[in-house]
Formats: C-alpha cells, sequence, structure tokens
C-alpha cells in the first residue's frame, strides 16, 4: 500500500481537511451551502488533469519541442441520479510554441495509453476523449 491520506471533519457542516504525504487540501459539499473547499469531483478531474499534463510536458520536453504555455481543461458528464458518477470526460489540451503537430499527439498518446496513471484507473468505467489545440 502507497502512503495513507487522512480526512478529518473540521465540526462544521460537511467540510474536511485532506492530508497526504504532501499537503492539505480543504473539502466541501455541494449539499452544504457554507462549505467552503473543492468538492471531491473536481478533485478527480484536477487529478485527471494535473497526471496527464506533467506526462505530456515532460515528454515534448524530451522531444526538445519549445512549450511557450500549456494548459488543460477538463470538463465531464455526470449521471442524473446517485451517485451521480461521470459518465463522460473530455480533456482538451491547449499549448502555445511553434510545436510540431504530429509530435504533440504523440506525447498525449502515451500519456493516455501508457503513463497516467489516474486515466488509466478511470478510463475502465469512464470514456474519455480528448483533443489539443496549438496556438503559434
Amino acid at each position: 500500500m502507497g502512503e495513507p491520506v487522512t480526512l478529518t471533519w473540521k465540526n462544521e457542516g460537511l467540510r474536511f481537511e485532506g492530508v497526504t504525504a504532501n499537503g492539505t487540501v480543504d473539502l466541501a459539499s455541494g449539499l452544504d451551502p457554507a462549505g467552503s473547499g473543492n468538492y471531491p469531483m473536481e478533485l478527480l478531474s484536477v487529478a485527471l488533469g494535473g497526471c496527464t499534463a506533467m506526462d505530456v510536458l515532460s515528454i515534448l520536453t524530451k522531444m526538445r519541442q519549445p512549450v511557450e504555455a500549456f494548459s488543460i481543461e477538463v470538463s465531464g458528464e455526470r449521471a442524473e441520479e446517485h451517485p451521480k458518477r461521470y459518465t463522460a470526460l473530455e480533456v482538451v489540451y491547449k499549448l502555445k510554441g511553434d510545436l510540431d503537430e504530429a509530435k504533440v499527439a504523440r506525447a498525449i498518446e502515451l500519456s493516455e495509453t501508457r503513463y497516467c496513471s489516474v486515466e488509466a484507473t478511470l478510463r475502465p468505467a469512464v470514456p474519455i476523449t480528448s483533443h489539443f489545440e496549438i496556438e503559434r
């Protein structure tokens, strides 16, 4: 097993503090109007985006691609009924620089099929689509 993550109730509403080996995160529920913090499903999207972003940037750097700016947008569709899980996710890679489109596509493919552990965990249960845009 890996390092445990600890969640502690903050004694108010549905607010928790999550503690990992690398930091903390405040969690809240959409059911608690006074709650401030990140919703767990938002963090799932952040985890997916962060995992693939790090892979893609690392791969493009190794390919000597001149990335000037890079962002990712992750959006999802959720079921109407509980547990309101994601039924589909879309990842949009937005890059800036004089980049080779084939190399960008290859870096994304490698992340999505080989390296991103978050995507590998989600993909069997949730269809994930992606595309990229390059600003020159």
